[in-house]
């Protein structure tokens, strides 16, 4: 893939592809630090009236018939499966991630779209018996309006597409803001929306800063909800704004998921998974495993064999038909890694496997497998977000359960048994919004996804996912 510079990115408005009025930004090649496009973001006259697109847009399109909006939404996850080698060698080229990747994030979009496409049709009210003779109750399900949708940069395609799957099909209109870094392969979302006929005003991109534009548009009545992806501290900032002025959120936010590796696990099959979710996109995904409790029966077997994959991991841009991880997505997270690492081993930990990195000017980091990390240090405390793999032991189950459950946050946590009472325990006792026992396989389009405590509020994905963009209508007929 060429790094030479792409054509700018627009915003989307009422229709109309255009220039934002407001701070011009940047597009960089992860794996070459090079600024490949330049954008002129939106500012608060644009998201003014993209609100006023939307709010006209909003009579229209929640009328429509559910089978309508599904097959508007099939027609646009049809486009997405035609467009995939386009559009993910966007992907690679804004964020970094393998080509195999960034087409495996394309077709979850597609699975998303096509999933609420269904799923809408299936937005049942009920009748209620009634306490009262010659009364009728029913219950149904009403869109709650324009909602904006805020993401982020590691998944820009594939969490654009879930939030504006689910809001389309509930039949609300989407003012839809992905991350400053990465709107080269949203913009192409946003068109297929278009070319499959979706009307003018029911999905506006907005590209430019979220904090400009969170603050233009929370403020506003004509806002119903707020659906945000996006770590901890930025999550705590959209929330406090949300809250004065009561719009309802949906916050999916940082995690730093737990995984137990028991002393009667299938380690080969345990570190095989592992790996392969640890180190996909750099390490830069909120759901994956990032502190490993290994008991200490099984820790030479675990750090042997997870040391071979460490080891041969081969580390290069995304667009190179070897690679099988690539850089981080900018030079902030390649100081903020190598910040953690560096903290682990001054704490005590040790470096026991690394990869290899190439030479140049991209913001790579080797995977590197800690052992001996003390539960005091940053990178058990803080998500590493990067191909870090620290490593600690326990003796018994309470012992991890108890560590693991430390933290503020609970997103995901994983756990490997050969025994059913062990997994049973982990499954009920783990404190997470998902919990994967002798797997890594967490998100699929029909089960909802979501944190607890610090890692969000509501779910993505599933029946519950919809749900998120409807509120309960009670009518009572005497």
């Amino acid at each position: 893939m060429s790094s030479a510079p792409t054509s700018e990115p627009l915003s989307c408005v009422a229709g109309q592809w255009r220039r934002g009025g407001g701070d011009e930004f940047a597009v960089s090649d992860p794996a070459r630090a090079e600024v490949v496009a330049t954008y002129r973001g939106a500012d608060a006259s644009d998201a003014a009236q993209a609100l006023d697109a939307a709010s006209q847009a909003f009579a229209g399109w929640s009328r429509q018939v559910p089978a309508e909006r599904s097959a508007l939404l099939r027609r646009t996850a049809g486009l997405l499966r035609e467009r995939t080698a386009q559009i993910a060698a966007l992907l690679t080229l804004e964020e970094g991630k393998p080509l195999p990747e960034a087409r495996r994030e394309m077709a979850v979009a597609a699975d998303a779209l096509e999933w609420f496409a269904e799923e809408g049709r299936r937005a049942y009210g009920r009748s209620i018996p009634s306490p009262m003779a010659g009364v009728q109750i029913q219950t149904e399900l009403v869109p709650l309006g324009v909602v904006a949708a805020f993401t982020p940069w590691n998944f820009p395609v594939m969490l654009s597409a879930i939030k504006a799957a689910a809001a389309l099909a509930a039949g609300c209109c989407v003012l839809l803001k992905p991350a400053e870094e990465t709107p080269l392969a949203v913009c192409e979302l946003a068109r297929a929306f278009v070319d499959a006929g979706l009307p003018a005003g029911a999905l506006q991109l907005l590209l430019g800063s979220g904090a400009e534009l969170s603050a233009a548009l929370l403020p506003d009545p004509r806002l119903a909800k707020i659906s945000f992806t996006g770590s901890t501290g930025a999550g705590r900032a959209v929330a406090e704004l949300a809250g004065r002025h009561l719009k309802p959120c949906t916050l999916e936010l940082g995690g730093h998921a737990p995984a137990i590796v028991c002393e009667d696990a299938d380690v080969q099959q345990a570190v095989s998974a592992l790996a392969a979710i640890k180190f996909r996109n750099a390490g830069q995904v909120c759901a994956n495993a990032s502190r490993f409790f290994v008991h200490e029966s099984v820790l030479k077997p675990f750090t042997d064999a997870m040391g071979e994959v460490v080891a041969g991991l081969r580390v290069g841009p995304g667009d190179a038909e070897a690679t099988q991880m690539g850089p981080l997505a900018n030079a902030r997270r390649q100081a903020a890694v190598a910040a953690l690492a560096e903290d682990a081993v001054g704490a005590g930990a040790r470096v026991a496997r690394a990869s290899g990195r190439p030479s140049g000017k991209g913001w790579f980091h080797p995977a590197m497998l800690l052992v001996d990390v003390p539960d005091h240090a940053r990178v058990m405390r803080e998500e590493p977000f990067g191909p870090l793999l620290p490593v600690t032991t326990f003796r018994s189950l309470d012992e991890a359960i108890a560590r693991a459950n430390a933290l503020p946050v609970g997103l995901t946590a994983f756990g490997f048994t050969r025994s059913l009472a062990c997994a049973r325990r982990l499954g009920s006792e783990l404190r997470a919004g998902s919990v994967a026992i002798n797997t890594t396989q967490l998100m699929w389009p029909e089960a909802p996804f979501g944190g607890v405590a610090e890692s969000g509020w509501g779910r993505e994905n599933g029946a519950e996912g919809l749900l998120e963009f409807v509120s309960a209508r009670t009518r009572v007929v005497a």
